[in-house]
């Protein structure tokens, strides 16, 4: 999205496309300003620390459990320890879960806030609160459906307040929308009080699936059942491309006889409502007609040994196309690692984290932290990892359930950060001994 055309309605001279992402950065993780020195890397020269120029937020819907990833608890009784066995990292004293070996190897390179906490145990409200980096819930939330006076998201201020390089928009929410399995649509998404027409760009490569979770092909599966798979799951990259024999030559005739009549239309509507329209026209206009652009968005057709190292799997892809966004100037992408609540593992926890989602993640992060580092952009590029809460300490199992899990927990949660200047290595924070 090409936004010289107009200054954004919430434009401020003195915020900074740095300042905010730092900024938003600094409200997603609920840290004080104390705890920003201790997560700071080395000194790059200068005097001057590395700073983030781009985040990658890895939204982990349904709810990461703590125990069962980042904060092992092996001195626990049984019923808050689990079935899985900590391993140690490459940093001294630190361990996370065996089904994460590949990020063991990379400790230095990442660290760990075990302390995020907030007091809400609803999917909704979770979203809400960590979508947004608002602590309290709006007035009038509902949590059924987007409100127009829910808070804005991270990524559409992001998407408004931002000066893109290139005609790309400023912030990017892939594979899919959150929308429950019932076609419920997620709360927290979208721009809220700054209207729908500041909302972030979503790029729909994953289609809605009603019936499994995760990453699909090679892991798809159900929280009851274990491995099924959906014929009709494919990832796709949107289609950029103009239609056969539609040259970039025509569409600009058409687009120039249709500016002629929006000026026609110009006096009967607001200056916003015309300015947002040239935006997005522009928009529209730079992503058909460049090529350039269009390659941000394809991963299929990235060479065989990159996509094997992220993945081939809706995992992997998603990831791959966060990265190959952010080097092409995006300044935000939120990338959902997994269709609603694929992380809501209330029950067959152990076998569904180990077979399914672990696997994928560990490989797919792993794989993207070593790409940007390998082109030299991980120190510009901030990764989060997060969902809208942890899990709780006490394993339990629902009536319907073969077998057992974990229910929501607002108290704690850890949250995975790499790149951006951050200190590898380091934990911020901890659970008490039960988590």
């Amino acid at each position: 999205m090409n936004r010289s055309l107009a200054s954004p309605p919430w434009h401020h001279p003195q915020v900074t496309r740095r300042a905010a992402i730092q900024a938003g950065s600094i409200g997603l993780l609920g840290l004080g300003m104390n705890h920003v020195d201790a997560l700071r890397g080395a000194d790059v020269g200068g005097g001057r620390y590395a700073r983030a120029k781009s985040v990658i937020y890895i939204f982990l819907s349904g709810g990461l459990a703590q125990h069962d990833s980042f904060d092992p608890k092996p001195d626990a009784p049984d019923d808050v320890r689990g079935e899985f066995k900590p391993i140690a990292t490459q940093t001294p004293g630190l361990q996370i879960c065996e089904h994460l070996p590949m990020l063991a190897q990379r400790s230095e390179q990442w660290a760990l806030v075990r302390s995020l906490t907030h007091p809400y145990n609803e999917h909704s409200d979770g979203h809400l609160v960590m979508m947004t980096g608002r602590s309290m819930l709006p007035p009038g939330f509902n949590r059924s459906t987007p409100k127009p006076s829910d808070w804005p998201s991270i990524a559409a201020i992001a998407n408004t307040v931002m000066q893109p390089p290139n005609n790309l928009p400023p912030a990017v929410v892939l594979p899919e929308r959150l929308v429950h399995r019932s076609g419920r649509v997620i709360p927290g998404q979208f721009a809220g009080l700054m209207g729908a027409h500041q909302d972030p760009w979503f790029i729909d490569a994953a289609p809605f699936n009603a019936k499994t979770y995760g990453a699909y092909p090679e892991y798809e599966f159900h929280h009851a059942r274990g491995r099924e798979t959906t014929a009709d799951m494919k990832f796709q990259a949107p289609n950029l491309s103009l239609p056969h024999g539609f040259t970039p030559g025509k569409l600009h005739d058409r687009l120039s006889l249709l500016g002629h009549l929006d000026d026609q239309r110009r006096a009967f509507d607001t200056a916003a409502s015309v300015q947002t329209f040239d935006r997005h026209r522009q928009a529209v206009l730079s992503l058909l007609t460049d090529t350039e652009t269009q390659k941000a968005f394809d991963v299929h057709n990235v060479d065989e040994a990159t996509q094997d190292r992220y993945g081939r799997n809706s995992f992997g892809w998603s990831l791959l196309m966060a990265r190959q966004l952010v080097e092409a100037g995006v300044s935000l992408v939120q990338v959902n690692l997994g269709n609603n609540e694929s992380w809501d593992t209330h029950q067959a926890a152990f076998p569904n984290l180990k077979n399914y989602l672990l696997p994928p993640t560990d490989r797919a992060v792993a794989a993207l932290i070593d790409d940007l580092a390998e082109r030299g952009m991980l120190d510009e590029t901030l990764i989060v990892m997060a969902g809208e809460f942890g899990r709780t300490p006490r394993i339990f199992s629902i009536p319907s359930a073969k077998l057992p899990g974990r229910d929501h927990w607002g108290a704690v949660q850890s949250v995975f950060l790499a790149g951006g200047g951050v200190r590898g290595g380091t934990v911020i924070g901890s659970s008490d001994r039960k988590g």
